[in-house]
C-alpha cells in the first residue's frame, strides 16, 4: 500500500469518527446552555424604543412624580434637577452649540421615551428596577416638567409620552461611519489632533468605593444571565441588587441588597458615615435602636452633614430591625 493510500484511509477513518461524534453530540447535546423560558426573556426584554414600542400599560401624573422624585431621586439630582455632583437633569435647553454646553434631559435627549427607558432600567441607582410602570411614568413626567417641556397637569402614558416634542428632537445626527451599513470605520480622523487641551481637569468623581459597594462581584450580581447555561429554569432572572431581601438573610447581605453599602462603608465613610462609626456614636444609648429605625425610614440630614439620605422604603420591618441591630453591634463580619 502506498503512502498516499495510507493517508487517504487515515483521513477517511478520522472523518467517519468525527461524523459519529457529531451525530452523538447532536442527539444528546453538548450541555452548553438551553432555550430561555418565556419568563426569563420577559424579565430582561424591557427596552423602550423612540417610537414608544415597548412602553408598558400605566400612567403617572407630574404631582405623583414629584413625591417619588423627592424620595428616590433628589438626593443625587437635586430637588429641582440642578445637581452637578452626579448629573443635572434640568436646564441648558439650546446650549449644546454654545461655548458652555449644559447637557441635561431637557437639552440633550431627542425622545421622551428614552427618559422612561433609562429610569425604568437603571434608576434609582441604589435599587434599580424597583419602580412600577406607573411610578416611572410619573417620574418621567415630573422631570419633563422641571425642564418646562410639559405642563404641571401632564399625565404620562403610552400615548402622551410618544407625542412629547423634545427641544433637541432634530439635534441628533447619526455618525456616518459605524452607524451605517455602508459606512467606514472612522480610524483616520485628524480633527481631534489639533488645538488639543493642554491640561485635562476632572470636573467630578464618584466617591471612592461607590461602584464596588453597589455592585460587588459582577459574576454574583448578574448571575441571572448565567442561569441560561443551566438546564433547569431559575428564579434568579434579575440582578441581585434589584431583588427584595429576605428576612432570613444575614444583615451584611441585607445592606448590600438594599443599596446601603453604596453610601456607607463598613469602617469608612463614603457619602454617609461608616456603619462602625454609627455604632460608636450611639454606643450605650438605650434609645438608639428606635432612633435609627426612624432615621432610616424617614431619611433626612444634619446628623452627619448636609447631604440628605432619602427615605428607605425597601427593607421590610424584620429586615430593618436586623440591619439596625447589626449596625449597633458594630457591623460584625459574621
Amino acid at each position: 500500500m502506498s503512502r498516499s493510500d495510507r493517508i487517504a484511509r487515515i483521513a477517511l477513518a478520522a472523518g467517519l469518527g468525527l461524523a459519529v461524534a457529531a451525530s452523538a453530540a447532536s442527539a444528546t447535546g453538548f450541555g452548553l446552555g438551553r432555550t430561555a423560558t418565556a419568563e426569563e426573556i420577559a424579565g430582561w426584554d424591557i427596552d423602550v424604543r423612540p417610537d414608544g414600542q415597548g412602553l408598558p400599560d400605566g400612567e403617572g401624573s407630574v404631582d405623583d412624580g414629584e413625591a417619588i422624585y423627592e424620595a428616590s431621586c433628589a438626593v443625587c439630582h437635586g430637588s429641582f434637577g440642578e445637581s452637578n455632583e452626579y448629573m443635572a437633569l434640568a436646564g441648558g435647553v439650546g446650549s449644546l452649540k454654545s461655548d458652555a454646553p449644559v447637557r441635561t434631559v431637557g437639552s440633550k435627549l431627542n425622545y421622551a421615551t428614552t427618559l422612561f427607558d433609562y429610569i425604568n432600567r437603571a434608576m434609582p441607582y441604589t435599587h434599580s428596577k424597583s419602580l412600577s410602570a406607573d411610578e416611572v411614568y410619573a417620574v418621567s413626567g415630573y422631570v419633563l416638567n422641571l425642564n418646562d417641556i410639559v405642563d404641571s397637569d401632564f399625565i404620562a402614558n403610552r400615548e402622551t409620552l410618544v407625542a412629547v416634542q423634545m427641544p433637541n428632537r432634530d439635534g441628533y445626527a447619526p455618525f456616518p461611519g459605524l452607524s451605517r451599513v455602508d459606512g467606514k470605520s472612522d480610524v483616520q480622523n485628524t480633527a481631534c489632533m489639533r488645538d488639543c487641551e493642554k491640561e485635562v481637569a476632572i470636573s467630578g468623581t464618584l466617591p471612592e468605593g461607590f461602584v464596588e459597594s453597589m455592585y460587588g462581584d459582577i459574576d454574583e450580581e448578574f448571575r441571572g444571565l448565567a442561569t441560561m447555561n443551566k438546564r433547569a429554569p431559575s428564579g434568579a432572572m434579575i440582578p441581585a441588587a434589584a431583588r427584595a431581601g429576605s428576612a432570613a438573610a444575614a444583615p451584611q447581605e441585607l445592606v448590600g441588597q438594599h443599596g446601603c453599602t453604596v453610601c456607607h462603608g463598613i469602617d469608612r465613610a463614603i457619602v454617609g458615615p461608616g456603619f462602625r462609626a454609627v455604632a460608636e456614636k450611639y454606643a450605650g444609648d438605650a434609645a438608639a435602636e428606635a432612633l435609627l429605625r426612624q432615621k432610616i425610614r424617614d431619611g433626612g440630614s444634619g446628623t452627619w452633614g448636609d447631604i440628605p439620605m432619602p427615605p428607605q422604603v425597601g427593607p421590610g420591618d424584620a429586615e430593618l430591625d436586623a440591619i439596625v441591630r447589626w449596625t449597633l453591634d458594630g457591623a460584625p463580619d459574621k
